[in-house]
């Protein structure tokens, strides 16, 4: 089960990408996106595999990030990373909880690539591994190319009414293709919070 976004991404040297997330997967929720170009496989991946912490790949390089996540209730988690020295930062539920340096660094994202929610691609648009599949719910999934600010981070995750929408990539309905039985619904964390 999975969804395959309709649009490529552009190359980016810097991004923030962002979600909302509901899972109580142990041991870990598996893959809620991976983007593979050819040539590689893991271009830009999130995934939270077995007993490992969550992680974030860029060009196959390995950040581990520290999210708790997976205890049945919606949580909202954004990753922000330039190119210029590799440097990310990790919020969760709108507060920053870590931060590093030197995660691919002077790599550009490269474009024409393929973005799938909810598996792992081990080759281009295939190669999905069962126990790399995501377990839960995802909504609100957004890319920006650019860093966002604090601010606009605790304004996503705490549904404001100034939260802004991905400039890249920015969640409808008609944006994914669904395959294999997975299911739309409607998204509740934001009313729930408010």
């Amino acid at each position: 089960m999975y969804a395959k976004v309709k649009k490529s991404l552009p190359e980016m040297y810097a991004l923030t990408v962002c979600m909302w997330l509901k899972s109580n997967a142990s041991p870990g929720v598996g893959t809620p996106f991976s983007y593979a170009v050819p040539g590689q496989a893991n271009e830009l991946v999130l995934i939270e595999w077995g007993n490992n912490p969550m992680e974030i790949l860029i060009n196959d390089k390995v950040a581990k990030l520290p999210f708790l996540i997976n205890d049945g209730k919606w949580h909202h988690i954004c990753v922000t990373w330039t190119t210029r020295d590799g440097v990310w930062e990790a919020f969760q539920d709108g507060v920053k909880r870590g931060s590093g340096e030197n995660l691919a660094p002077y790599h550009p994202i490269k474009p024409q690539g393929l973005l799938i929610l909810g598996q792992e691609q081990d080759t281009y648009g295939g190669g999905f591994d069962a126990t790399q599949a995501f377990v839960g719910d995802l909504a609100n999934f957004h890319i920006w190319d650019k860093k966002l600010s604090v601010e606009e981070i605790y304004n996503l995750a705490t549904c404001s009414s100034k939260a802004q929408v991905g400039n890249v990539f920015a969640w409808m309905e008609t944006s994914l293709d669904i395959y294999g039985g997975a299911s739309k619904w409607t998204f509740e964390a934001c009313r729930q919070l408010n």
